[in-house]
């Protein structure tokens, strides 16, 4: 079992999980994420739009709590380094934040803009591979998270009966592994949303 954020959401068996972008003029932005099965909402993920604050998204669960809070770090060392970094930060019982992962985004440089996304994870209690890159292109919704030994461990694809008729970029499936936290592979994936310009930006 890989528990990045809390191992509620790592689930025995390969769980699909379908994603709807939220219009901005309705309801501020971001994602809700719902079983394919049960259809019942397991995340909603706010951005600029609900939040008011830039650079920066919330991970809840169905019933509104805090799971991720996920910053862009700032600055002036920053602006000039070839990867910009993402941190995630979990909750404990006492409110506290603590540093889960981080994400390395490429800098926009045409030098730059082609090597990998790679992610970290930075809890001391996680034994499993620490390392992960993504593959793929996420605009497209077709991309994949893959570990340090080439493993996919979560993977993003249109829905087919959508795609038969049109593509429909507001709503995808995302296909999270046994054993995977789910909460982990969602915040990951509100990065990439605000990366790429998605409905968790203003």
């Amino acid at each position: 079992m890989a528990v990045v954020v809390s191992k509620v959401f790592c689930s025995s068996s390969e769980v699909v999980l379908v994603v709807r972008s939220r219009p901005h003029v309705v309801n501020g932005g971001g994602f809700i994420v719902t079983n394919n099965c049960t259809q019942n909402v397991v995340f909603k993920v706010d951005g600029c739009g609900i939040l008011g604050k830039e650079d920066q998204v919330i991970l809840r669960d169905s019933d509104g709590h805090d799971l991720l809070l996920i910053r862009k770090k700032g600055g002036v060392i920053e602006a000039l380094s070839i990867q910009k970094k993402w941190k995630g930060y979990s909750k404990d019982f006492e409110g506290s934040e603590k540093l889960v992962f981080c994400l390395k985004e490429p800098n926009n440089s045409c030098f730059f803009k082609k090597m990998p996304i790679k992610i970290s994870i930075e809890s001391n209690d996680y034994k499993n591979h620490k390392n992960f890159q993504i593959a793929g292109h996420f605009p497209d919704r077709a991309c994949s998270i893959i570990d340090s030994n080439g493993n996919v461990v979560a993977k993003v694809g249109a829905r087919k009966e959508l795609q038969q008729v049109m593509p429909n970029k507001d709503v995808y499936t995302l296909t999270v592994k046994a054993g995977i936290d789910q909460a982990f592979v969602v915040g990951v994936i509100a990065i990439l949303d605000y990366i790429y310009d998605g409905s968790t930006r203003c």
